[in-house]
């Protein structure tokens, strides 16, 4: 096993379903410069090398800036930030509610709406109508909230948790290597159970110790991103299958496990120039998504990627949950970090303007006596809010599914918050 294997960032990048998407040429360099111009004006960016020698030949290494990207564009529960989608959704699970996440849009990743537009190439900045930035309304801080007509009654709801322990023993791994066309035996090492060859030579699976057992797949024989031998870099080949193609693939795959795949809403989108098409299967609790999907990558020679959580979630009761109004006051407590988690629609559906950035060739004048502290504030007007579930890590790892609040502002991005009653809340920081 390579050192790679050994890490446990590499371990957790291989199961990023978003792992063999790229952004176009330029994209991170865009964003960075628009956040942090006086930093990265000018530069193109380096390539990160640390990712791994292997998908270094498969595709462009990722920019160093992309990680920063990323903490800076949010978006809302199936993109990731990156290229276009094209299709649209097939549900199959009649219409669940979308998940709710409460992570922040950099760690969520999880995304179906609210992918923020791409820019146009060049030095381009994103803004709206009357010239303002775009890029402040995005997240943080400082935000005032306001509201009418939310209920003030507390209530109950169902909590769930992931049962990893059950899908960790080898006869579950088996099963899975199994239904896969993986052949060997379960071997742990470094906290990772592996079967089938791990030097790229064949169809492998891991799993991960972990408070879902998130597993990863691939069978780099059919990946139409894997470079020969030597080869330094190659271009992807191949049509990408059609959208019930790539439905059923997955489908087939969630029932060989032994699950029920009507239990699933199933979603797929591809990106453009892509000769892959991407398929997710969102298991649905009490008549929502859960935002731990199964993601599977299909070319026209088969599924050559997927990963998951490999533990079935199993009730834990009802706990208690605050009202709506208690809610909101938490999008305001930052005890209870309000995260924006869609983008508003003017910023999701408007144009892109673009200007060129001119170099400036002398600072800014000295402030003057008396000027005004800038502090921009914005102004969040909460329109509805909805109960539903959200995946929440413990301390220990494990991992639970509870109520959580999504509000929508006027603008149409969405706020979450945790829905669970102080009582049944921890504030302890060890």
């Amino acid at each position: 096993m390579n050192d790679e294997q050994h890490d446990p960032v590499e371990r957790l990048r291989a199961a990023d379903p978003a792992a063999d998407i790229e952004p176009r040429d330029g994209f991170a360099d865009e964003v960075v410069a628009r956040a942090a111009a006086d930093a990265v004006r000018g530069s193109g960016g380096s390539p990160v090398t640390d990712l791994g020698t292997e998908r270094a030949r498969r595709r462009p290494g990722w920019l160093q800036v992309a990680a920063v990207a990323a903490s800076l564009v949010v978006v809302g529960a199936a993109g990731y930030g990156i290229g276009s989608a094209n299709g649209s959704s097939t549900n199959v699970a009649d219409g669940a509610a979308p998940p709710i996440s409460l992570q922040s849009g950099a760690d969520a990743g999880i995304a179906e709406q609210g992918v923020m537009p791409e820019p146009a190439t060049g030095d381009a900045k994103l803004s709206a109508p009357d010239g303002r930035s775009m890029f402040a309304p995005y997240g943080g801080g400082r935000n005032h909230f306001s509201a009418s007509g939310l209920s003030t009654s507390d209530t109950a709801a169902a909590a769930y948790g992931f049962d990893a322990r059950a899908a960790s023993g080898t006869d579950a791994i088996a099963a899975l290597a199994a239904a896969l066309g993986v052949e060997g035996t379960p071997q742990l090492s470094f906290g990772t159970w592996t079967v089938g060859p791990q030097d790229g030579t064949g169809p492998s699976l891991g799993v991960s110790i972990d408070g879902m057992s998130g597993f990863w797949y691939s069978d780099p024989r059919i990946n139409p991103w894997q470079c020969a031998d030597a080869a330094e870099s190659c271009e992807p080949t191949g049509t990408p299958p059609s959208e019930d193609v790539a439905i059923d693939a997955l489908r087939s795959l969630i029932s060989s496990t032994g699950r029920d795949p009507g239990a699933y809403e199933f979603t797929s989108e591809m990106w453009e120039g892509s000769p892959t098409r991407m398929a997710q299967a969102w298991l649905v609790v009490d008549g929502q998504r859960i935002d731990q999907a199964w993601t599977a990558e299909v070319s026209d020679a088969g599924l050559f990627s997927v990963s998951g959580a490999l533990a079935e979630i199993v009730p834990l009761g009802d706990y208690p949950v605050v009202s709506e109004q208690e809610a909101f006051e938490r999008l305001s407590d930052p005890r209870f970090s309000a995260q924006m988690t869609t983008l508003p629609i003017a910023m999701r559906d408007m144009p892109v303007a673009t200007e060129e950035w001119t170099p400036p060739t002398e600072p800014p004048a000295a402030p003057t006596a008396g000027t005004a502290v800038s502090w921009p504030v914005n102004e969040v007007e909460i329109v509805d809010a909805r109960l539903g579930l959200a995946s929440q890590w413990q301390p220990d790892g494990s991992v639970l599914v509870v109520p959580a609040y999504e509000f929508t502002d006027a603008e149409g991005g969405t706020w979450s918050v945790i829905a669970v009653a102080e009582s049944k809340l921890d504030f302890a920081t060890e």
